[in-house]
């Protein structure tokens, strides 16, 4: 019976033990998520497969996510831009069980989108975007955050 049950909670509920599914993702979608609908604090990252310090952080971004109920995290994917093939974005959040909302931003030319999201960008990844829908406050990160640092930028958008 106990086995039964634990299958039970496997199947029905069990959604958060597994990754979460890529979607494609047009900027002007990405902006859209920006707005946080939900009304909570956006942390919008943006990562690749092939950058060192981008996935050195995101088990951060993952605990953040597992923790802050007022906080919704979304990583966002630039890998399309130097591979136009998903399926390594797709196998990756598959093995690290990565559990936020993963977007891959389907956009050439960073020139021509980085600007739309903070208009100080290099383009330089990682980055993190902290959105307070509420009242409208934004905080742009530039490079891997450290531990702490995420929560002190979302108290200075609160």
């Amino acid at each position: 019976m106990k086995v039964l049950a634990l299958t039970f909670i496997l199947v029905a509920g069990g959604g958060s033990l597994y990754a979460q599914s890529p979607e494609t993702i047009k900027i002007e979608g990405l902006q859209v998520i920006l707005e946080g609908r939900s009304g909570k604090i956006q942390v919008v990252n943006f990562w690749a497969t092939w950058c060192a310090p981008c996935v050195k952080e995101l088990p951060l971004l993952e605990r953040l996510n597992g923790t802050r109920s007022d906080v919704e995290v979304s990583l966002v994917s630039v890998d399309l831009d130097r591979d136009p093939n998903p399926d390594k974005i797709h196998r990756y959040v598959e093995r690290k069980r990565l559990r936020s909302k993963i977007y891959i931003l389907d956009e050439r030319g960073p020139g021509t989108w980085i600007g739309k999201i903070d208009k100080g960008w290099s383009g330089a990844i990682p980055a993190t975007l902290v959105v307070n829908p509420r009242n409208g406050k934004r905080r742009f990160v530039e490079g891997q955050l450290q531990e702490g640092e995420i929560e002190k930028v979302i108290e200075e958008v609160k």
